[in-house]
C-alpha cells in the first residue's frame, strides 16, 4: 500500500510545556528546538513531539477507568532496570500498577502521561 501521509509530530496536552520537553530530552536525547511557557517541542530527524500548555489540565490518573490515559509512547530500552532508574532520575514516577511482568514496565511523565519502557528484544 502506497502511503498518503508521514508522520510528522505528535502533540501532548501538559501544563508545563518545557518542563516536559526537557524531561524527554533527557529521556530520548532529542534536541529542544522551541522552548516557551506556553509550548515546547523536541525533535529527532523529522519527527517532533511537541507539548502545548493547557489551562486547567487535569493529568489521567493510570490505571483508573474514570480517568482514561488517553494515549501512552512506548520505548525501547536496552537495560529495563538502568532505564527505570534514568527515567526516575530525570522526573518520572512509577505506579503500583505493573501489568508488563518481565518485560516492560510502566511509568507517568512529570505531567502524569503514562509511558512505557520495554525490554529490546534480540535478534
Amino acid at each position: 500500500m502506497t502511503a498518503v501521509a508521514a508522520l510528522a509530530m505528535v502533540n501532548i496536552d501538559c501544563d508545563a510545556p518545557r518542563a516536559l520537553a526537557d524531561f524527554y530530552h533527557q529521556i530520548l536525547g532529542w534536541d529542544i528546538t522551541h522552548s516557551e511557557d506556553d509550548y515546547a517541542m523536541i525533535t529527532e530527524g523529522p519527527v517532533s513531539i511537541g507539548f502545548g500548555r493547557i489551562d486547567g489540565y487535569t493529568p489521567p490518573r493510570w490505571p483508573d477507568p474514570s480517568s482514561p490515559k488517553q494515549f501512552h509512547l512506548d520505548f525501547v530500552v536496552a537495560d529495563l532496570d538502568k532505564a527505570e532508574a534514568a527515567c526516575l532520575d530525570a522526573g518520572a514516577a512509577k505506579p503500583d500498577s505493573q501489568p508488563g511482568g518481565d518485560s516492560w514496565r510502566v511509568l507517568t511523565d512529570p505531567s502524569g502521561h503514562p509511558f512505557c519502557i520495554c525490554a529490546k528484544q534480540e535478534d
